[in-house]
């Protein structure tokens, strides 16, 4: 049995599968509750149930006192409805209404995705949950003081772990580490989530997403979030690479356009190699858009990759008509300095 949940004031209505919790059943359709640990210890995810009953098992939650439930509070949680609920909670927006937080984490997962790009998973504590918006980042503390910021690749609805996508940069201080030394159960200090690039939600302007490299690990998330949301907005991604080989999630970007109407995919080789075998686009990311896309004044653009391509599309997308308050973007930083060994994942 399923029961529905309607939350105010923003009106949105969920379904609650049997035996689930509250805040699961809003994560799982894209629903942005506030929520800390996700054990009923913090007491962030605590809102006004305004209708309905819930069930918490044997045992009231830590953070739940009596007096909070005679008042009517709620620890959406643990709170697992028994009728159809109508609850007040604020949902998060933006950015600003999540708390940053230094975390430790273990490396769960290391998975080489093409010649220098490695998938890396990362496990929170069991008492700790990382609540992010869909394109955020995460800076890794080293010990030495140093910070690599690696944007986050699943979406919030998959926060049982962080992925990553870590590019090599040879004589990179964190990278040469990920793809040399570093070995699962390794302990890594997380800082996050971090930045303003996430999907714009109360827009209904069709959506293009470049990304350049690992540029897409932000816009995997972005656009698994519009799916879990069930956002109707047209979407269209444009990744661009150098050579076949760096398309390195590509039958997942062909799933999704196959399985998801008003999807597409265009990725685009500025370097094809012999053996490619490629009949599809090439040259630079920014001019395949603008070849698609020559009138842009309806559009909502979201671009994540190397500050050359962010700035040539910049400029490219605005000539076409795109509105600047309509274009967001994710600057990466690829290159690897003699001293500092700069490398970053967003």
């Amino acid at each position: 049995m399923s029961f529905e949940v309607k939350v105010q004031p923003s009106g949105h209505v969920f379904e609650v599968d049997d035996e689930e919790t509250v805040l699961e059943a809003a994560l799982r359709q894209g629903f942005a509750l506030p929520y800390g640990c996700r054990n009923g210890a913090c007491g962030s995810c605590m809102g006004n149930l305004i209708a309905g009953e819930v069930d918490y098992g044997p045992k009231r939650p830590p953070a739940l006192t009596e007096a909070d439930e005679a008042a009517g509070r709620a620890l959406f949680c643990q709170a697992v409805p028994v009728t159809d609920l109508e609850i007040e909670v604020k949902e998060i927006a933006a950015a600003r209404d999540i708390e940053v937080k230094t975390l430790p984490s273990r490396v769960i997962s290391l998975q080489r995705l093409a010649h220098d790009v490695m998938e890396m998973q990362l496990k929170l504590p069991a008492s700790e949950r990382l609540q992010f918006l869909a394109g955020q980042y995460v800076d890794i503390l080293l010990k030495d003081g140093r910070r690599r910021s690696y944007s986050l690749a699943n979406p919030p609805s998959v926060d049982d772990h962080l992925e990553l996508h870590v590019r090599h940069v040879p004589g990179g201080h964190f990278s040469d580490r990920v793809f040399g030394e570093l070995k699962e159960k390794a302990l890594l200090r997380i800082q996050g989530p971090l930045g303003s690039f996430f999907l714009r939600e109360d827009s209904e302007r069709p959506i293009v997403l470049v990304g350049g490299g690992t540029g897409f690990a932000p816009l995997k998330a972005i656009i698994e979030h519009a799916f879990d949301r069930g956002v109707d907005r047209p979407m269209h991604l444009y990744w661009g690479v150098r050579a076949r080989r760096d398309l390195y999630m590509d039958e997942l970007a062909r799933s999704w356009a196959r399985d998801h109407e008003g999807f597409a995919y265009t990725p685009v080789l500025s370097e094809p190699q012999e053996g490619d075998d490629w009949q599809g686009r090439t040259g630079f990311v920014h001019e395949a858009v603008v070849a698609d896309y020559p009138d842009l004044s309806a559009y909502e653009v979201y671009m994540s990759g190397p500050p050359p391509m962010i700035e040539a599309g910049r400029q490219a997308f605005i000539e076409h008509g795109l509105v600047a308050d309509h274009l967001f973007y994710d600057s990466f930083e690829y290159a690897a300095d003699a001293r500092a060994g700069i490398e970053s994942g967003r």
